[in-house]
């Protein structure tokens, strides 16, 4: 079969809220259809606990059940789409998931919720990626890691998070021992869902993703695999015991984790052997699905945000502290995948407009603020904030950390808050590029894909002027399952149609919008100032070993403050005098 037969590829991506199938025709990134349907259990798919502010899980049957209806979807509006359309000629089926999210299995591989004794248990379900439940077993894994294998933490930042694997599973360990003892394993969601549909579900049989693996787990083949047994132990012994029954070897997203079974292919109307890519989270084929290359940041930025670029492996490159992970083959083959982020940015313009509601729910819509904020030069407002209201993921690691927001008077008005979250994220941005560089990464170009990127052009051009950079925009809206859906194109291989390489099918399916967002260099000039100040702040608050004297930082944010408020006058005399002539 050549790529001159019409060829399809699926791209199943498992967001925190909903699961989302993006059908593909693979010679050209055409997208025939598209596909949604939201977690049934819990608030918008996700079980919280009022008594806990860190617990965040989620019911693996909803994966399930969301997965045959979002397929069923997808091949029913394909069908409408594009004139003889079949569902045989879908040739391969990628999968990515967030993640870390891990979940406690039986000895055959199913999730303990599936049985009665667990359904109701919180702690036998699957663990969102932003529960942070774990934070003092992560804090415990970092301090022993560092005194006795500073190895492991070496490529994921210095810093082991509560976000990730082992941290979640000793914390259940402690809190819930019965569940911790009645699961044979635990298995990331990412490996999960290509294991049920290709019937390779046993423990032993389950194809692991290396980026799962290596970005959240301490995995290398440095050290033979996952760290060793006598280290968990002694944490609690039963968590070194536990390593016997999970892996020892890992795969990267453009191998096969096996073929569609019968009875899948049945249930969600596509043919039998079709070939299922070993999982991966859904940055990482976001990343590959809006063109990362060496040189190129992908930010993926929704609620929160994931920066994924590349690096080749058979180039130096040093260990970065901060970073969420460097993995070689974690994003594609043949490239180091880093991984950076943000534990909240979407999420914190969310809280301001949705908790806080600034002049009530009409006045303080995204739309009236950001429309508002849009006219104010940077520095106008005088505020200056950190954007971790839900830690900080890059480059301090420390989920313990809080927003702050500096600067205000009795004049501050809320379209002047919502723009100073705005610059806030942004900065927090720019530190995570500033330290790719700081080790060697020369960042030249920026492409940005999710719901931010695409919804609000205000933080698209905040960003491009607080970067200095052209923010470009990948040409789909829905990159990581677009990733996905390569994902199942290279795992067919040319055999079957698809492609033997990440590189030929990004050449073929990737591109970016005509529009972007290029710098104003004033605008610049000026965040460079504000950047210096947060920068301030960020070491103050965020480092043991800042030391400084923050008395002059708001009597600078008032000087810049001044400045501009007097070039704003400028502006609207000028304005004005250019009206009445024109008049």
């Amino acid at each position: 079969m050549s790529l001159k037969t019409k060829a399809y590829s699926l791209g199943l991506d498992f967001g925190t809220n909903s699961v989302r199938a993006l059908i593909v025709d693979i010679s050209s990134g055409q997208e025939i259809s598209t596909a949604v349907v939201n977690y049934p259990s819990g608030e918008a798919g996700i079980f919280l606990d009022p008594k806990d502010p860190n617990l965040a899980r989620q019911n693996p049957a909803d994966y399930v059940e969301t997965m045959v209806k979002v397929i069923r979807q997808a091949l029913s509006l394909a069908k409408r789409t594009r004139k003889n359309f079949l569902p045989e000629e879908i040739i391969g089926l990628g999968v990515d998931t967030t993640g870390s999210t891990p979940l406690p299995a039986d000895q055959k591989g199913l999730p303990l919720a599936f049985h009665d004794e667990f359904k109701k248990n919180l702690n036998a379900q699957a663990w969102l990626w932003k529960d942070h439940t774990a934070f003092a077993e992560a804090q415990e894994i970092t301090e022993l890691a560092a005194k006795e294998h500073p190895e492991y933490l070496a490529r994921c930042g210095g810093v082991y998070s509560s976000e990730w694997f082992f941290s979640k599973i000793l914390h259940c360990r402690r809190t819930d021992p019965k569940v911790f003892e009645a699961a044979y394993t635990w298995v990331e969601i990412t490996d999960f869902i290509p294991a049920l549909i290709t019937g390779t579900l046993h423990p032993n049989k389950i194809k692991r993703s290396r980026c799962a693996a290596g970005h959240k787990a301490m995995f290398s083949e440095d050290w033979g695999g996952l760290p060793a047994k006598d280290f968990l132990g002694k944490f609690d012994p039963a968590l070194g015991e536990l390593r016997n029954r999970l892996y020892d070897r890992t795969y990267t997203s453009d191998q096969s984790a096996g073929q569609l079974t019968k009875s899948w292919a049945k249930k969600l109307g596509l043919k039998p052997g079709v070939p299922v890519a070993v999982g991966a989270f859904d940055a990482h084929l976001g990343g590959v699905g809006a063109g990362v290359a060496p040189g190129k940041l992908v930010k993926i930025i929704g609620t929160s945000t994931c920066d994924i670029t590349i690096w080749p492996n058979d180039q130096p490159l040093a260990d970065i502290p901060g970073l969420c992970g460097i993995v070689d083959g974690s994003v594609m083959p043949g490239y180091f995948g880093l991984e950076a982020g943000q534990s909240a940015v979407g999420d914190i313009f969310n809280w301001f407009v949705n908790s806080i509601q600034p002049g009530g729910p009409k006045k303080g819509s995204h739309e009236e603020l950001t429309s508002q904020a849009a006219v104010l030069l940077p520095g106008e407002s005088g505020l200056l904030s950190l954007d971790w209201n839900n830690g900080n993921r890059t480059i301090l690691v420390d989920q313990r950390l809080t927003g702050l927001l500096l600067g205000q008077t009795l004049h501050t008005r809320p379209e002047e808050i919502y723009l100073a979250l705005i610059e806030g994220t942004a900065f927090g941005a720019l530190t995570i590029v500033k330290r790719l560089q700081e080790y060697g990464l020369k960042i030249t170009e920026v492409i940005n894909c999710g719901g931010i990127a695409e919804k609000n052009p205000l933080v698209m051009q905040v960003y491009a002027d607080v970067f200095g950079l052209e923010m470009k925009l990948a040409r789909s809206s829905q990159t990581c399952a677009l990733g996905a859906a390569m994902a199942g194109a290279v795992a067919a291989g040319k055999a079957c149609g698809g492609y033997a390489r990440f590189e030929e099918a990004q050449a073929a399916m990737c591109g970016v919008k005509p529009a972007s967002f290029k710098p104003r260099f004033g605008h610049h000039l000026v965040y460079q100032e504000l950047y210096e100040l947060y920068r301030q702040l960020h070491d103050a608050f965020g480092t043991r070993d800042w030391q400084g004297n923050l008395y002059h930082l708001m009597k600078d944010l008032l000087n810049i403050r001044d400045q501009q408020l007097e070039k704003a006058r400028k502006m609207t005399s000028k304005k004005r005098s250019e009206k009445k002539k024109g008049g």
